[in-house]
């Protein structure tokens, strides 16, 4: 039999709930890249440290067209965080991007919608994040040529982050399409377009792949003594970093679960012990060292994690809430 309190219980109304809503537009304006790249460092030694909630995120498919994904993540003092993020290919030929995603912010207390966000720029600038991160932590302090492979959304984001992680001389840009990497260096002032990936690589302190590349873009032997790789390509079965290149080098990831089969893993580095990879987060807390010598080889591999969703989703609704930018509905 049913009590009159469960009966009180389930009755009881939400009443309309403020929800604040965020425009890509909006998004961008209230993202500082500096303080983007402080906050994923400071979400990496959390992600290590055991102090994110992020369960395994469920992939659903659409057969011969995309697949959607949810990827939650939560720790003290943030918002619980859900995004959705849909990878639909075939969506560059009609020019709507192949990555499309919101991100809703709910109330940890109550589990009330908070905001509700456009998460395509967040992706985008989350995962350069990373890699440029990995190149404030792990390239030579005295690097001073960087160059960048691939002309498209990750690379123009790439573009933008790295000149505040180091004073590089020179910043390249080589892709596939000679016309896409002029055109995109052209967006940049300073930005260098080349056309010989192989001279490139050769004479870079930094090399950073940001393609859609099923096969390696580029060769092992290139990498000379001392350089810092970061890949942040996901294109399986086969990806945009040599393997060669990662089994002599000195491996670092989001976490270990970048080990794991596709899609949470890396296609590259099926088959590889975890215990080859250090986790960011790991040494960034000291756990386990980054750089030791001026020779060595240093590679990042991302794929993408929730905690990084969730802290640049922070730091655009707090300052969207400080500054009053976007629209606030009922629902």
């Amino acid at each position: 039999m049913t009590s009159a309190l469960s009966i009180s219980h389930s009755a009881q109304a939400k009443d309309d709930t403020p929800v604040l809503l965020l425009s890509e537009a909006e998004v961008k304006t209230c993202i500082d890249l500096r303080q983007l790249l402080d906050a994923l460092a400071g979400g990496f030694k959390a992600l290590s440290g055991g102090k994110i909630v992020s369960p395994a995120r469920p992939q659903l498919d659409v057969p011969q067209a995309g697949y959607s994904l949810a990827m939650p993540a939560w720790m003290a003092g943030m918002h619980l965080t859900v995004k959705i993020v849909n990878v639909f290919e075939g969506n560059i030929a009609k020019g709507i991007p192949s990555h499309l995603a919101t991100i809703h912010l709910f109330d940890p207390q109550t589990g009330m919608p908070v905001c509700i966000m456009d998460g395509t720029y967040i992706t985008a600038v989350r995962t350069s994040g990373s890699a440029v991160l990995s190149v404030r932590e792990l390239a030579r302090r005295d690097a001073r040529v960087v160059t960048v492979v691939g002309a498209g959304v990750q690379a123009s984001q790439h573009l933008h982050l790295l000149p505040l992680v180091r004073d590089f001389d020179e910043i390249r840009v080589v892709s596939k399409e000679f016309a896409d990497a002029h055109a995109l260096a052209a967006q940049h002032p300073g930005v260098v377009a080349v056309s010989d990936i192989e001279a490139a690589v050769r004479s870079s302190d930094v090399v950073c792949l940001a393609t859609h590349s099923y096969e390696p873009v580029i060769s092992a032997d290139w990498v000379r003594p001392g350089t810092h790789v970061s890949s942040v390509g996901v294109a399986p079965p086969g990806g945009e970093l040599p393997v060669d290149l990662i089994r002599r080098a000195s491996l670092f990831v989001e976490t270990s679960e970048a080990f794991a089969p596709t899609p949470v893993g890396s296609c590259e580095l099926a088959g590889l012990d975890p215990q080859t990879g250090t986790e960011l987060g790991e040494m960034l807390l000291g756990l386990r060292p980054g750089r030791i010598s001026a020779d060595q080889v240093t590679v990042y591999k991302a794929m993408g994690v929730a905690m990084e969703d969730m802290v640049a989703a922070d730091l655009a609704y707090r300052e969207a809430v400080r500054r009053g930018v976007g629209h606030v509905v009922a629902l």
